[in-house]
């Protein structure tokens, strides 16, 4: 089995400056961020922003929201003579609460009927595959409802199912349902991929092993750390165990993140900057002193400002992981003392 590796939609992160550092090391298929059906139809100048590409951002897909059978087909057309997309998913897990309230995301868990009626819809109007993302429930685990929502997107039309193993009351925090993904996988005859917790290879082995499923799609796990991608193709093939990126290999790529938000994120250049600033923070997140890290990249004020105080950071900072211990991924990391962190503290250069 030769599992595939997406990097999943994420609204206020999938941009094509992330998608493009992302695939420079080893995402094979992205998305867009995702997209609201209605927005879509009015012309909304926001997602013209959002669906904003390049010929080597490819192959890419399209993640829409929304509750009406009829706005979603108007809005998926209007997408397809926008974008070139390799299949459009139909988006039922997003746990939001005013996405709930509207009926769509999450919601639709409730409404199958609803869903199925979209689903069909799209698949007997549109040229290319349309897929699902769910998750295992709207408030409570039930494998049966979980597999029949599942059975329901296959007999529709759908040509995938992306499954996200937490409810929808969980969001995203608490344990991964593998027993449901594993049930949807075994119960369907079309590709189930698996998400939730792809923090690293070993917790994409454990999504793997435990489901059955034919890919998994990486969320969070990309946050500062593009070099997931390769890491876990190397380690599903040959069992290669990640090295530590050496603060050069950092901040060469967190340097590209930023030059690419520089030269395509099309907001204002006081919003711009703030945003660079979260996107750098991704990739200082847990090394030593983030707080002033923190404190000192907010009062950024330009871009080139930003790459001065990078540099500098990597220069006279002290970093550590808990990783550098050998603890990434096992729960003990969790409650691994700050002494102890600090004893394992190295310079990498």
């Amino acid at each position: 089995m030769n599992p595939k590796i997406y990097l999943a939609p994420m609204s206020g992160v999938t941009d094509l400056a992330f998608r493009l550092i992302s695939r420079r090391l080893g995402a094979e298929h992205c998305f867009f961020e995702m997209l609201d059906s209605k927005a879509v139809v009015y012309g909304s100048q926001k997602n013209r922003r959002l669906i904003k590409t390049i010929r080597k951002d490819s192959p890419i897909s399209a993640q829409l929201l929304g509750a009406d059978p009829f706005v979603m087909l108007d809005a998926a057309e209007k997408l397809i003579e926008l974008v070139d997309i390799s299949f459009l998913d139909i988006n039922s897990a997003c746990p939001v609460k005013k996405v709930i309230k509207k009926g769509a995301g999450a919601a639709l868990l409730k409404n199958r009927a609803i869903l199925g009626k979209i689903i069909k819809k799209l698949v007997s109007k549109l040229r290319i595959p349309v897929t699902v993302k769910l998750r295992t429930g709207f408030d409570k685990v039930d494998i049966v409802e979980c597999v029949k929502t599942a059975e329901e997107c296959e007999a529709n039309g759908a040509s995938t199912v992306f499954i996200h193993g937490r409810t929808m009351s969980q969001r995203y925090s608490g344990d991964i349902d593998y027993k449901s993904i594993k049930a949807v996988k075994e119960s369907l005859k079309i590709p189930v991929f698996g998400s939730g917790n792809i923090f690293n290879p070993l917790m994409a082995k454990k999504m793997l092993d435990e489901t059955g499923c034919d890919g998994i799609l990486v969320a969070r796990g990309a946050l500062g750390n593009p070099w997931i991608f390769k890491n876990i193709e190397n380690y599903l093939k040959n069992g290669e165990n990640p090295k530590n990126q050496s603060l050069s290999a950092k901040k060469k790529i967190l340097k590209a993140h930023l030059a690419y938000i520089e030269k395509y994120k099309d907001i204002g250049t006081a919003n711009k900057i703030g945003f660079m600033g979260k996107v750098a923070m991704w990739y200082f997140k847990g090394h030593y002193n983030s707080t002033e890290i923190r404190r000192r990249i907010s009062k950024v004020t330009s871009y080139e400002e930003l790459i001065d105080l990078i540099e500098s950071l990597f220069v006279s900072q002290r970093f550590y992981r808990i990783e550098f211990c050998g603890l990434a991924g096992r729960p003990e990391a969790k409650s691994y003392s700050n002494g102890n962190r600090k004893r394992c503290s190295q310079n990498y250069r």
